[in-house]
């Protein structure tokens, strides 16, 4: 080892879903939408005067934070947006998890929260899921630094109703709650009517999933205007300009089509729940989702052998070598021709 190395901050990475370069794929693998944004992006970009881009970008993102503030009825003082809702909630785990005691979260979860606390060195505990994959509030009464989990949970589809959620909140008076609703819009009510009620609640959301614009990296946090003031100074001390211009311009544009939005969520929901019937007769079983994905195993195929023949033949879904999920497949949901195909493959391969 050279000598510098020692100082080096070691973390294990986060590992996204592979992006691959073949062509005539089917793509069931990240969690994005299988349609594209609204028009009104489309025309957005179209109209954007090349000539901006040799200035810097608006550093508060005025224009975005006032579309999200009007489109979920709060004050632009209360809207923190960011680079993508991975952006947002780093932020957050710098600004508010600095406690000795450690922060929870499940076990079974987005893999990208016990990375954060590594590399920021916040000591953690992962409260296990129950048999059904279900979040047990119980074990969030208990003393900490901080509280996150998703809502619905990722990568198991599970929802956790409103009022357990605001019983998970109410017992962490003392520190701050992050509610992660990347898939909210596919099913649920958010949090974000608690808002008003509990100062420490931070509700985090993200075009990524709903908006159909993954590649524009566009996320935002909802919460007290102190919650938000406070990830601003962590913010305007780390890198004032975390949002580009392009993204804040198309970001705005699709916030002004909501008709365009509830038709995708919609034809995604009942694609999602036609897939549920779907994989059932095929003898998948599966904790009812209210994601774009569901999360299944099979009967009688391990899920790393379905995994790999999928992959083979073009079809990619995301496979998890961990405890306790290592025989689930997470299958986003895609149109209705890339799930019938994946049907048809399922179909013929479980014939063997």
């Amino acid at each position: 080892m050279q000598g510098w190395e020692k100082n080096v901050r070691r973390v294990i990475p986060y590992v996204p879903g592979e992006q691959p370069k073949r062509e005539n794929i089917i793509k069931l693998n990240t969690n994005e939408n299988p349609y594209p944004p609204s028009p009104k992006v489309t025309e957005a970009l179209r109209q954007m005067d090349a000539g901006t881009l040799r200035k810097y970008p608006d550093p508060s993102a005025q224009e975005l934070t006032e579309a999200i503030a009007a489109q979920h009825g709060v004050d632009p003082e209360q809207v923190f947006p960011g680079v993508g809702s991975d952006d947002v909630l780093a932020m957050a785990f710098l600004a508010f998890f600095n406690s000795e005691k450690p922060i929870l979260f499940p076990d079974i979860t987005y893999s990208f929260y016990d990375v954060w606390a590594d590399l920021f060195q916040i000591p953690y505990e992962r409260q296990p899921l129950n048999e059904a994959f279900e979040i047990v509030k119980e074990d969030y009464y208990k003393d900490n630094g901080g509280v996150i989990f998703p809502n619905p949970n990722a990568p198991t589809g599970v929802l956790m109703g409103l009022s357990q959620v605001e019983d998970i909140i109410r017992h962490n008076g003392d520190v701050v709650v992050i509610v992660d609703e990347a898939y909210i819009d596919f099913g649920g009510i958010s949090a974000k009517c608690l808002i008003d009620r509990y100062e420490n609640l931070l509700v985090v959301q993200t075009f990524s999933k709903s908006r159909s614009m993954a590649g524009m990296r566009i996320g935002y946090a909802l919460g007290s205007k102190k919650l938000i003031h406070y990830l601003n100074d962590v913010k305007y001390s780390f890198n004032s300009y975390t949002m580009n211009a392009t993204a804040i311009r198309l970001g705005t544009a699709a916030l002004s089509d909501d008709a365009y939005f509830e038709e995708t969520c919609a034809r995604i929901i009942a694609t999602r729940e036609r897939t549920k019937q779907e994989l059932a007769a095929l003898g998948f079983t599966f904790a009812d989702s209210f994601a774009n994905f569901v999360f299944a195993s099979h009967e009688r195929v391990l899920a790393k052998e379905l995994f790999e023949a999928l992959r083979e033949a073009g079809i990619y879904v995301r496979y998890f070598n961990k405890p306790r999920i290592d025989n689930y497949l997470r299958i986003t949901i895609g149109t209705d021709e890339e799930m019938d195909r994946l049907f048809t493959f399922l179909r013929e391969y479980l014939k063997k």
